[in-house]
Formats: C-alpha cells, structure tokens, sequence
C-alpha cells in the first residue's frame, strides 16, 4: 500500500454497502480521482460530513500499487477541511443549482481518471468561492465558468475576429460548429444572429470584465446563456443533465 496526499473538490458521492461511499473528487495533482471512504454514512461520522459535495478539502488515500488510479479503487483514509464552500451554497437555490452544473462539467471535462487537470481544478475552487461568497448573480458566474472550462480545453469561443477566417470583427453570425462568430462569407447553415449585446456579454464573462456583465439586461443574459448552452452542448456531445435546473 502506498499512501498519497492531495487537495480536491469534492464532486459527487455514491452509496456503497450498509456505510460507505464512493466519493468523486477533482485533485491538483492527481485530476479527477474516485476513492472509497469507509464509514462515512453513520450517523456520528465527522469524516463523512467533510466528504460532501461542494467541499475543499485535503485528503489522504491508501492505494495499492506505486499509483493512486490503479487496478481497484484506493482508500480515503483522512480528511480536513481546507473551505466548505457548501455552507454558501446549497441554502440558496440558484447557488445551488448553478453550482451543481459547475461540479457536473467539471466531472465531464476530466474524464480519464489520474490525469492531472490543474487549470480545470483551480477553474472549479475560483468559481465555488465566487459563487458562495455572492459576488454576482449565480447564472452569470456560471457562464463565466462553461466558458472558461471550455477555453482551457482547447474549446475557446471567439467572440469578436471569425473564427474561420479571422477577419476582424465584430461580425454578425454565429455557429457553434465553427467556433463563435463567423464573417459573412464564412457563414454556414444553422448559424444564427445574435444580439451584439449577447455577444458582448459572453466576451466579457470569458474574460472577466465583470462591470460590463453585471450591467446586461435579463433578455440579453438569456440570449448569452442560450449560447453557452448550445456550444457547451456541442462540444461535450450531450447536455449537461443539470442544466436544466439553473434559474435564468
């Protein structure tokens, strides 16, 4: 048995037996990580209640072998509370759901369990501490995050030059194929004409120009989200299952 020791966010957990859990954590230095933590669900179990979605925490796993993914899955044998993030956020339901949705694409941009995702990972603390704090509203944040897990995995959306051609922009259209706007002569079916203010919006989220977001009316968010969505969609190849949850 070799023991390891990272930080993570806990993303989702799973029943195992009469008291366990499969717990689904997003690590530094290890991505995505899944570990059984014995115990957890008895009533009086201070570890289990650390081991709860939402929460950062510094973990110790007991795996077999000289690698923490291996052949079965290893042990989380101790943890401690780095931030409970959790406390800010599930007592509100639009925290809530938006934060959900932020735990679910994380969980699909990493797939490959071992691999480190040390952007993905820091993406997902800032995000949390963002939205449990209360900073903006909890959609927006939550776009600002799709957008950005999109970028640092290759998917970034150009808002402004076509992305096709790279002609200067702003320009009119928009297709999630071609990733963000296109020109006119690059326009293919489907595509669709935004709002400039939609447009606009989703720039300043991904790169973090949080005056001109928080300034954008409802219908032109609703646009922008609409959007995302889409391209999200896309590019995952299915929908987020708790997308659909998130006030708009």
């Amino acid at each position: 048995m070799t023991l390891f020791r990272d930080d993570g966010i806990v993303l989702r957990t799973q029943k195992l037996g009469e008291a366990d859990r499969i717990i689904t954590l997003l690590t530094r230095a290890h991505g995505r990580v899944r570990a059984v933590a014995r115990g957890v669900r008895r009533t009086k179990s201070k570890f289990g209640a650390r081991l709860e979605p939402f929460s950062h925490v510094d973990v110790q796993f007991f795996a077999r072998g000289s690698e923490l993914v291996g052949r079965g899955l290893p042990l989380c044998t101790q943890s401690e509370t780095i931030t409970p993030y959790g406390g800010g956020i599930v007592t509100d339901y639009a925290r809530y759901t938006a934060g959900t949705a932020m735990l679910e694409t994380a969980e699909r941009f990493t797939d490959h369990e071992g691999e480190p995702a040390v952007q993905q990972y820091l993406l997902l603390v800032g995000g949390l501490r963002t939205l449990a704090r209360g900073e903006h509203a909890p959609h927006l944040i939550l776009d600002a995050f799709l957008l950005r897990s999109l970028a640092v995995n290759g998917y970034a959306p150009s808002f402004d030059d076509c992305a096709r051609c790279g002609l200067p922009g702003p320009n009119r259209f928009f297709s999630v194929g071609a990733g963000g706007v296109i020109c006119g002569d690059c326009r293919v079916p489907g595509s669709v004409v935004p709002s400039a203010e939609a447009v606009g919006l989703l720039s300043a989220l991904l790169t973090g120009d949080w005056a001109t977001a928080d300034a954008c009316e409802p219908r032109h968010v609703r646009e922008g989200s609409g959007l995302v969505s889409a391209y999200l969609h896309w590019h995952l190849e299915r929908g987020l299952r708790s997308l659909r949850y998130v006030e708009k």
